[in-house]
């Protein structure tokens, strides 16, 4: 093991400075040194590793209400992070110790120990615990057996199924016993991974016609489950092609993320009447219930092979903007990671 570092005089750390209107522009952000501080009372300090970034920051960016609260002018953005404990004033955290937490987007982070997580390196890569065996994946989890209801032999649909949850969503699907999985991805590339490296039945390229035809393509028999990571057009589309009884887990919409107009609705909603079809929105702090399960079962699959995932990585808390706009983009393959 090797010893741990004297934490320097000062760190760096992202602030929001102005509230984006549409695309967040880099005059938004400032990158600043900020006072490295003792940990008080029954806190840690940690050295972050490893930095998250993920879409619904996009939302905590603008004031409007919403369920988690908005990011404060002028101070640390939020968001998760993997790291050592350089210092301890808390029970049961040792220097030296791994911890996930929600402090990241800075170097050092402060963090009240009832908050934190320990993890461990030896049983999966510390990056593992921000994506596929952190909340993208118990999303995933949670959104497709809880909020969805899948159950063996269902066909189902993915949208945006490159992505750390969409690509986890498609596998859990398959290793449960779907019948047919189908994905949506923006390039051929991507597409070409779902089916090659992810086990995806089949899967399109949205840029590369009406998403609705596309669907019906891929599945010509229809879809029990729709996992919803885009919204505005795919949920239209799975609307069309949902079966009798059919569920739709709405997970997120980044598809109008960045609108500075309401998006247009699904048109066919009335179909849901036919169908007896139902769409419900989850959030992944409602399922914390299922992490241990969830640790457990998705933990085997991850060490045997059988659930395989992608990071995108980016090197540098200095690139930690650009990173962020990139899944915003979807230059990310799997979970995007940012290494310091």
């Amino acid at each position: 093991m090797t010893d741990t570092p004297t934490p320097p005089a000062t760190a760096r750390e992202w602030h929001l400075l102005s509230r984006p209107v549409g695309w967040p522009e880099p005059e938004n952000f400032a990158l600043v040194e900020a006072k490295v501080r003792a940990p008080g009372e029954g806190q840690v300090l940690v050295r972050n590793e490893y930095l998250s970034v993920d879409p619904y920051m996009r939302g905590r960016m603008s004031a409007a209400k919403s369920y988690v609260a908005p990011y404060e002018l002028g101070k640390a953005m939020q968001g998760g992070a993997v790291g050592e404990v350089v210092a301890s004033n808390a029970e049961g955290i040792s220097v030296g110790d791994h911890v996930l937490h929600f402090l990241g987007w800075r170097e050092y982070a402060v963090v009240d120990a009832k908050t934190a997580v320990k993890v461990d390196p030896q049983a999966a890569p510390l990056s593992a615990y921000l994506g596929v065996l952190g909340m993208t994946g118990l999303t995933a989890y949670a959104g497709l057996l809880r909020t969805a209801s899948f159950k063996e032999g269902d066909s189902v649909f993915v949208s945006g199924a490159a992505g750390a949850v969409g690509s986890q969503v498609g596998q859990i699907a398959k290793l449960k016993g779907a019948s047919r999985v189908i994905g949506s991805a923006g390039s051929d590339e991507k597409v070409k991974l779902l089916t090659e490296e992810y086990g995806f039945d089949a899967a399109f390229n949205y840029k590369n016609g009406p998403v609705s035809e596309q669907l019906r393509a891929a599945a010509p028999d229809g879809v029990d489950v729709y996992f919803d990571n885009v919204g505005g057009d795919h949920l239209e589309a799975a609307v069309g092609s949902l079966n009798r009884d059919g569920r739709i887990a709405v997970c997120g919409a980044i598809s109008v993320y960045n609108n500075t107009e309401p998006a247009p609705g699904p048109r066919n909603l009335a179909r849901l009447i036919q169908t007896r079809g139902r769409i419900e929105g989850f959030l992944v702090g409602d399922h914390y219930d299922l992490q241990p399960q969830f640790v457990q079962e998705v933990g085997a699959w991850v060490r045997s092979g059988e659930l395989k995932y992608r990071e995108t990585v980016v090197e540098g808390i200095e690139n930690n903007l650009e990173a962020f706009l990139g899944v915003l983009r979807g230059d990310n393959t799997g979970k995007m990671i940012v290494k310091l």
